[in-house]
């Protein structure tokens, strides 16, 4: 993955295991703050995370058509700086990956998958708080 330095502004290539860990810029040698926000992914990254991630996974599987979607997106947003360093949260549009949809069998949206070790260890359709999304992560770890 590319994150790009807060400091500098230069790009550095951050490898899935280490998202949620604290690292250096490698211009600035300022530091890199865990990732703490949702990261919007396709198929590759998808599973590139998700095999390799030291921390759970939220997925939320969205679409920009589903009034509840829009409505939770600030909550997902909410739940991935409450959860910086403790989990990755992903956001899957179900209308442009669709085969990540089928993957996970998503029949109605927003749909919130956790995964840990590349596992799932809950899956649940409906919005919900963000305070459901760091309970169903401190569940999984």
């Amino acid at each position: 993955m590319i994150r790009a330095c807060p400091h500098c502004g230069v790009e550095n290539r951050i490898p899935a295991r280490h998202l949620a860990h604290r690292g250096r810029c490698g211009n600035c040698k300022r530091d890199l703050a865990p990732l703490s926000e949702p990261l919007s992914v396709g198929s590759e990254e998808f599973d590139d995370i998700t095999r390799n991630a030291t921390v759970p996974v939220l997925v939320d599987f969205w679409a920009s058509w589903c009034g509840p979607c829009r409505m939770v997106a600030p909550e997902v947003k909410r739940a991935a700086e409450d959860l910086a360093g403790k989990a990755i949260v992903l956001k899957v549009d179900t209308e442009a990956h669709p085969d990540l949809a089928q993957r996970y069998n998503v029949q109605s949206i927003p749909n919130f998958v956790v995964l840990a070790m590349g596992n799932v260890v809950r899956q649940q359709a409906g919005a919900v708080n963000r305070q459901v999304m760091r309970q169903w992560i401190e569940e999984s770890t």
